[in-house]
C-alpha cells in the first residue's frame, strides 16, 4: 500500500485526521452517534445547517410533514383525512404519526409539543403513566 498523503483524511494506523479510531467510528451505534451530534447543536441556525446537510431535501420535506401532522392533531378538529389533504402526507403516515402521539413510549412528540409557545404544560408520563 502507498504512503498517504499528508493531506489525506486518514492515515496509514486508521485514525481519521480527528485522531479518532476508524473502526470504532464504523462499529459505534449510529444512532446513538446521531442523537449525541444533534445535542451537540446550538440553536435552530446549527440544528438548520446540521440537517440541511444531513438529510435530502426529501428527507426534510418527510421530517417536517410529519411534525405539521404532530401539530394538527394535537390542536384536534381535524380528521385524519382532512389532515392529509391538507398536508399531501397519506392517511397511513397521518395514522402512523397518531399512533406515536399516543400510544408509544418514547413520547419524543408529546415533550416536544408540550414545550411550544402557547402551550399549558401538561405532565409527560409513560406508557405506565409514570411522570418522565
Amino acid at each position: 500500500m502507498a504512503p498517504l498523503d499528508k493531506d489525506d483524511n486518514v492515515t496509514n494506523d486508521k485514525t481519521s485526521k480527528h485522531g479518532e479510531n476508524i473502526d470504532r467510528i464504523l462499529q459505534q451505534d449510529r444512532k446513538q452517534a446521531l442523537w449525541h451530534a444533534l445535542g451537540l447543536c446550538k440553536g435552530e441556525d446549527e440544528i438548520r445547517a446540521f440537517l440541511t446537510d444531513l438529510c435530502t431535501p426529501q428527507e426534510l420535506q418527510a421530517l417536517s410533514e410529519r411534525w405539521a401532522i404532530a401539530r394538527l392533531l394535537d390542536e384536534g378538529g381535524m380528521s385524519y383525512r382532512d389532515i392529509s389533504s391538507s398536508t399531501g402526507a397519506s392517511t397511513t403516515t397521518v395514522g402512523r404519526v397518531a399512533r406515536f402521539l399516543q400510544q408509544e413510549p418514547h413520547l419524543g412528540y408529546r415533550r416536544i409539543l408540550d414545550r411550544l409557545p402557547g402551550k399549558s404544560k401538561r405532565s409527560v408520563t409513560n406508557d405506565k403513566g409514570n411522570n418522565k
